[in-house]
């Protein structure tokens, strides 16, 4: 009888999420990869209560200022002990600490519940109602629909999701560079892409994943029209 016990703990693994992704060699060989993330990880709802929120944003200043927690302690005359309790959110600030906290740090007070207030953004786009927008491929022909835009945010990252169309008007044009990373997902038509000196035939249903610095775009142009996701992700302090 078969042994269904090894049969069934890969994928029993894999639903929770802690099978790490495979990627293959150039030998041919796969390899997996460890996730850094859980994806499917619930945020602690800790993170919600004001003092886990002042918390956070007094160890933030403390280290933007490159002083240690004893440095803050002698400066507030708030002892070594209370002083890692507002960090961790363990304990509920008077407003006569908060005061001495800004002083020290720089900042006003309404500055530690910043984290507490934020709002977090989505973006909902119907089918087709997109924004046609003009970037660098656009004189080739190329036609870029933007399928949202969020601009300041918690993670420090800023994210551009474009729907791009290829047709019979279009050139080729494998330079593009720019900062940050970029995300391609075939969807319609057949191309050569490249990437540096690398190049990847793509169909519907292939994907690429790549560092936008590098030299890349679309060297033949097989099978049009044609229409790929391009997501592209850079630090919000860089142009796109």
């Amino acid at each position: 009888m078969a042994n269904k016990t090894s049969d069934t703990k890969p994928a029993a693994a894999a639903a929770k999420g802690k099978v790490p992704p495979k990627r293959v060699s150039a030998d041919g060989r796969t390899i997996r990869t460890p996730l850094t993330q859980n994806p499917h990880a619930i945020r602690d709802t800790r993170e919600k209560v004001l003092e886990v929120a002042i918390g956070h944003e007094v160890r933030a200043f403390r280290k933007k200022l490159g002083i240690t927690v004893a440095d803050l302690a002698a400066a507030t005359d708030i002892s070594l002990g209370m002083l890692s309790k507002i960090e961790n959110g363990i304990t509920s600030p008077s407003l006569t600490t908060l005061q001495a906290l800004s002083r020290a740090l720089g900042v006003p007070v309404t500055a530690f519940f910043r984290r507490f207030e934020e709002e977090h953004s989505a973006v909902f786009v119907k089918a087709g109602e997109g924004v046609d927008v003009e970037r660098r491929g656009t004189r080739a022909g190329h036609q870029y629909n933007l399928l949202g835009h969020i601009g300041a945010n918690t993670s420090g990252v800023v994210v551009e999701p474009y729907l791009i169309t290829l047709t019979e008007n279009s050139d080729v044009f494998p330079t593009f560079q720019h900062a940050g990373m970029e995300f391609l997902y075939m969807l319609e038509g057949e191309v050569v892409y490249r990437h540096g000196n690398n190049l990847y035939p793509m169909k519907p249903g292939d994907s690429l994943f790549f560092d936008a610095d590098a030299p890349h775009g679309p060297e033949e142009l097989t099978q049009l029209p044609m229409r790929y996701l391009s997501i592209i992700c850079y630090p919000q302090n860089s142009a796109g």
